[in-house]
């Protein structure tokens, strides 16, 4: 009933199309509502349904994806948008079991697909849902074990109406973005004040727990950007796996350490590069870097000018880079640097 009448408007509530669900709960993954729901409706907008973006260029979905991270959601939603247009005809698989198989597709997506297009009464488990449950019934298991997984998995599906599964899992991630929220929750106007536990024994702000497994390790991105006389520049593509596969960027050196700009013409990547471009001058962008954090490393990035006479190959305008997919911090830099060079 809570969810019924206080439930937020939004446009993957007013349908049970599977292709629609998949991609806010791709979306929403490691995202807000309120930063993925402009990305939902481009996405829309631009690939109606799973036809639509199994033929589209790989190079436009990671356009339309720059700035929302974790690229292989995207790349795994392009890959299994082709399976399902062309291996299964367009027809979304209809139960929690088959989803599971789809690449891309885990206990989370499978479970909210089937619960709300198909009513199969499989229970969500994100981060909303870890909360509250930890806190009304005071579970002190960590998140992230796998005890931990099999048991929230558990009480979950223990918890789910069967009859209206779709409903109640939205209704549960709602209540916990909305309400049991990770800081300073209002825990007075709680509906489950009067039964949680974790508020009767004063540890709410103690759970969930989550063991601190990833060990944060920093790297030094030294971005090189070919100003030539024309104002052209100079964008590469990422190759192999790893972050970012198959975005743009401009030349990288990468060094152990922060650096001047005597320091960074001796590393041999930086010569290399120098001397295929022929670099005049290297002037930095900023004084200090920028540290991007990712979930397992910071990155500590700085942005050098280099100025070169011509670029042969390859060279474009700074408002061509505009439309290429790249990392969220070339793509700020691009944004900020192109006002003043086309």
């Amino acid at each position: 009933m809570w969810y019924l009448q206080n439930g937020r408007m939004l446009p993957w509530r007013e349908t049970k199309d599977p292709y629609r669900i998949w991609i806010s709960e791709v979306i929403l993954q490691q995202t807000r509502v309120t930063q993925g729901l402009p990305y939902y409706r481009k996405f829309i907008d631009a690939f109606p349904n799973v036809h639509d973006l199994a033929n589209a260029p790989e190079e436009k979905v990671l356009k339309l994806w720059q700035g929302l991270g974790y690229y292989s959601r995207a790349r795994n939603l392009h890959f299994t948008a082709k399976y399902i247009s062309s291996s299964l005809k367009g027809i979304f698989p209809d139960n929690y079991k088959d989803l599971l198989k789809l690449k891309g597709i885990g206990d989370y997506t499978a479970s909210a697909i089937a619960s709300i297009c198909f009513n199969e009464p499989a229970a969500v488990v994100d981060g909303n849902v870890y909360r509250v449950l930890s806190r009304v019934f005071n579970i002190e298991i960590p998140i992230n074990s796998t005890q931990g997984i099999k048991e929230f998995k558990r009480m979950a599906q223990l918890l789910i109406d069967p009859v209206q599964p779709g409903t109640f899992n939205q209704a549960i991630m709602e209540f916990g973005a909305r309400f049991c929220v990770p800081q300073k929750p209002d825990c007075d106007s709680c509906l489950f004040s009067a039964t949680c536990l974790a508020l009767e024994r004063n540890k709410v702000m103690q759970l969930p727990v989550k063991l601190n497994k990833t060990k944060i390790k920093k790297h030094y991105y030294n971005y090189i950007v070919p100003v030539s006389l024309d104002h052209k520049t100079l964008l590469t593509q990422r190759t192999g796996k790893g972050i970012w596969q198959n975005l743009y960027q401009f030349p990288l050196v990468e060094s152990p350490s922060e650096v001047d700009v005597t320091r960074l013409k001796d590393i041999s990547a930086y010569k290399d590069i120098s001397e295929k471009l022929k670099i005049k001058s290297l002037v930095p962008h900023m004084a200090t870097s920028v540290v991007h954090k990712l979930s397992h490393k910071h990155l500590y990035t700085r942005f050098w000018i280099a100025e070169v006479s011509e670029l042969k190959e390859n060279g474009i305008s700074f408002s061509e880079t505009q439309s290429f997919p790249v990392p969220i911090l070339i793509g700020n830099f691009i944004s900020e640097f192109s006002l003043f060079k086309d």
